[in-house]
């Protein structure tokens, strides 16, 4: 029997044309995809989270294509992941994402180098989480640094988890802090 049973999937799309400052040559996207699941271990304690972490493989790929396909895979510069766990769950059983979900971006963008971004909480139905992003390929790209808000009106509910991966076509608009640019790094870069 799967462990995944699911509810509901939604999908964003933010598309920013200024900040204040002049309209931009291109607008960023930033994408969101969510999918609501059934929490298979509401309300009791089980030791053993890798065959969730390991079947939710499957959902990490079925988010990362659709906003592979939204963006287009060639445009994609920044991603995140996240989990909001119904109360009668656990944090850890938002935790398995980490792996599943940074495993199928890394997959499907063709393994980009730097550490997925996450976030997550344990919360009612209707919270709204803000997921920090940054550049694929090396975390300290400063321009990059972007986060977006994720959630969906009536998930999780308390035996649920709300899943999202999150990606953007560029760094923020009118980013003019200096640091690390995405054309200056190397291979070093990608891990710090």
């Amino acid at each position: 029997m799967s462990l995944i049973a699911l509810r509901k999937r939604s999908l964003t799309i933010e598309t920013v044309y200024h900040e204040g400052g002049p309209v931009a040559d291109r607008p960023l996207r930033v994408a969101a995809a969510c999918a609501v699941i059934r929490n298979p271990y509401a309300g009791r304690y089980e030791p053993d989270l890798l065959p969730f972490m390991a079947e939710l493989r499957s959902l990490g790929t079925l988010l990362a294509e659709e906003l592979v396909a939204t963006l287009g895979k060639d445009k994609v510069e920044a991603y995140s992941k996240a989990a909001i766990v119904g109360v009668n769950g656990e944090l850890e059983h938002g935790a398995v994402w980490h792996e599943a979900g940074g495993w199928a971006m890394r997959q499907v963008l063709g393994e980009p180098k730097a550490i997925v971004p996450a976030a997550k909480a344990v919360a009612a139905a209707g919270y709204r989480l803000m997921v920090p992003l940054h550049y694929i390929h090396a975390a300290y790209v400063r321009s990059h640094f972007n986060s977006m808000e994720v959630g969906i009106q009536d998930a999780p509910r308390p035996d649920e988890i709300l899943f999202a991966l999150v990606m953007a076509d560029g760094g923020r608009i009118h980013s003019r802090l200096g640091g690390l640019t995405k054309d200056a790094v190397s291979v070093h870069d990608g891990q710090r």
